[in-house]
């Protein structure tokens, strides 16, 4: 693990008590900000099961929060072999593997109506409703909308009244998936939150749309 890491986590960093350094990439991880407003959703929500879309800081600093609330755990679904092993190990670090686990979910070819995508393989995620969702993957450059797969794909695992926040939110592509979600599920909440790279906060509905 890293322990030279930008300024802007270590405060965060000094609170959760990760004190022996964190999987810090420069291109990959989460930004501070948006770290801070998953530790804080899930310290004040207490979701039961949170599903995230890729893994690394995001998973470590959610189980932590989890840990500290005393309820609720972590699925990560992580398309590369070597992140996800980072993760486990950053995890088995400070102990927080009862609280986060990180499947092995290659992306696979993913119809969606008359498109396809390339998007994670859901064969090793357990059935189950799911309280939060965190959308930090698959990467923009992999295909156009390369996010916008994950509410088609989960929605029928969605707790009512679902929390669901997506990162990079102020990227083209993501404003897009952002307005093409909204216009196919109605009744969906949106609120932007204002981050480096951006971030908006949506809220599934009480009755399924």
């Amino acid at each position: 693990m890293i322990e030279d890491y930008p300024e802007a986590y270590r405060e965060l960093c000094d609170r959760l008590g990760f004190d022996r350094g964190i999987p810090f990439t420069e291109k990959w991880s989460a930004g501070a900000d948006f770290l801070q407003i998953l530790v804080d959703q899930v310290r004040e929500r207490k979701p039961q099961r949170i599903l995230e879309c890729s893994s690394g800081l995001t998973t470590l600093f959610m189980a932590r929060a989890c840990q500290l609330a005393g309820t609720g755990r972590v699925t990560s679904l992580e398309n590369g072999p070597a992140f996800a092993q980072a993760t486990r190990v950053a995890l088995e670090g400070y102990g927080l593997e009862a609280w986060a686990e990180v499947l092995d979910a290659p992306l696979v070819e993913t119809p969606l109506g008359d498109q396809c995508w390339q998007w994670y393989d859901l064969a090793a995620l357990e059935a189950g409703a799911i309280d939060m969702l965190v959308i930090d993957g698959p990467p923009g450059f992999l295909q156009p909308l390369s996010r916008y797969p994950a509410l088609p794909r989960l929605a029928d695992c969605l707790a009512p009244g679902a929390l669901i926040l997506l990162d990079d939110a102020a990227r083209p592509d993501e404003k897009a998936i952002v307005a093409r979600w909204i216009a196919e599920y109605p009744g969906i909440e949106r609120r932007w939150r204002a981050t480096e790279r951006g971030c908006v906060e949506l809220r599934w509905p009480a009755q399924r749309p």
